[in-house]
């Protein structure tokens, strides 16, 4: 079933402008997320009193909110034949969500808030992938995907820095952080609607090339990429508690940002090159390094109890998603029908949305119950049953 999708080659073929554009959409965007994301727990936890499993619940809850939304939103991008509009929608709620975090006062709106910014980045997910998958050629589609998110997390590695300087200038209100932290969103709503241009075949293509009942009956390739996708995201539960243990190891609550600085250094700079080299190469024993890397990381990080063990933990987390997430946006884009690519990636979100809320909640259950180190033992015990699965499937 995965063997098809773990081939690859590719030519010295030109990066289309709109995956440039795109990314540097992601880019803004995703600032503007990290100055939010990477002092939530803290304001969580030390503002309003949330508990670890109450975090891991709202971080999985806000995904899960979007899950319906990622899949409706992919449907109706192949329905509509159009992209763009839905990209901007998904954008700008994300934007306006930036808003309600700094006037927030209680863990409900909070709530709100995460879900909505999470509901804006259900509805612009599909469509944006589905822009990138039509504009680029198939010989370099794992650059392609590759490059938009390794400009995403260059977002991230700057977000936490704008954090950590935007705390320390204004001597750690939050609130303020936050306010600051809606002129990259709306900038980023700018650049979509006036740098990128859909595909003419894109907006022209007849409309009953689509049929719902091929939509929600997606081939056994994409079914197959979505399932191993699963167990992956099962394995990775949310940041967040990558921001719990910096606090367990001795992290002062300004410098807790500085940590997804790290892990987004290496995710961007591993994501690029790994998506040109799937290319070349295919994606099998590059996913095989990511869950390598993710097993890794879960043992040195639930076993750590100094900053030095913790930072080393976080370097190998940033390496597995540098060496996994745009490898599995290129495998859905190979496997889809050109007229269900978007049908094909809400349900890749759908279900590993589903799976986010399950991981994440189970992940604050056991750190509450069992300690901090539990729910990244578990982690690892999954990374190693989806490199079996892996391994089985390149034997078959």
């Amino acid at each position: 079933m995965l063997t098809r999708l773990f081939r690859s080659r590719t030519e010295g073929t030109a990066m289309p402008a709109t995956v440039w554009m795109l990314g540097i959409v992601s880019l803004l965007m995703d600032v503007s997320s990290e100055m939010v994301q990477s002092l939530l727990p803290i304001y969580l936890a030390g503002g309003l009193g949330a508990s670890a499993l109450a975090i891991g619940f709202i971080e999985g809850l806000s995904v899960a909110v979007a899950t319906a939304t990622k899949f409706l939103s992919g449907l109706f991008t192949d329905w509509s034949r159009r992209a763009k509009p839905l990209a901007i929608l998904g954008y700008g709620l994300a934007a306006l969500s930036r808003l309600i975090f700094p006037l927030a006062i209680s863990i409900d709106q909070i709530a709100m808030a995460k879900a909505m910014d999470r509901v804006g980045k259900g509805i612009r997910g599909a469509p944006r992938d589905a822009l990138i998958a039509a504009v680029t050629p198939p010989e370099i589609r794992g650059a392609g995907f590759g490059l938009r998110k390794s400009l995403d997390t260059v977002g991230g590695f700057a977000g936490p820095i704008a954090a950590v300087g935007a705390m320390i200038l204004l001597a750690g209100d939050i609130a303020a952080v936050y306010w600051l932290a809606v002129i990259p969103a709306v900038l980023a709503v700018i650049v979509l609607i006036f740098g990128v241009r859909e595909p003419a075949g894109q907006r022209t293509a007849a409309k009953p090339d689509f049929r719902l009942k091929d939509a929600l009956r997606l081939n056994r390739a994409v079914a197959g990429v979505i399932a191993f996708a699963a167990v992956i995201t099962l394995a990775r539960f949310s940041e967040a508690f990558i921001l719990l243990k910096a606090l367990d190891t001795g992290f002062a609550a300004t410098w807790v940002p500085l940590a997804l600085v790290l892990m987004h250094a290496v995710y961007g700079l591993a994501a690029y090159p790994v998506g040109m080299l799937s290319d070349r190469i295919g994606t099998r024993g590059l996913l095989a390094w990511s869950l390598v890397f993710l097993v890794i990381a879960h043992l040195v990080l639930g076993l750590s109890d100094t900053v030095g063990a913790f930072l080393i933990g976080t370097v190998f987390w940033g390496l597995h998603m540098g060496f996994s997430q745009g490898l599995l946006g290129a495998m859905i884009a190979a496997a889809a029908p050109d007229t269900l690519k978007g049908s094909a990636f809400g349900a890749f979100n759908l279900v590993t949305g589903a799976v986010v809320l399950f991981g994440n909640t189970a992940a604050g259950w056991l750190w509450v119950s069992a300690g901090s180190p539990a729910p990244f033992l578990a982690g690892a015990a999954i990374s190693l049953i989806a490199l079996g699965v892996l391994l089985i499937a390149k034997r078959k």
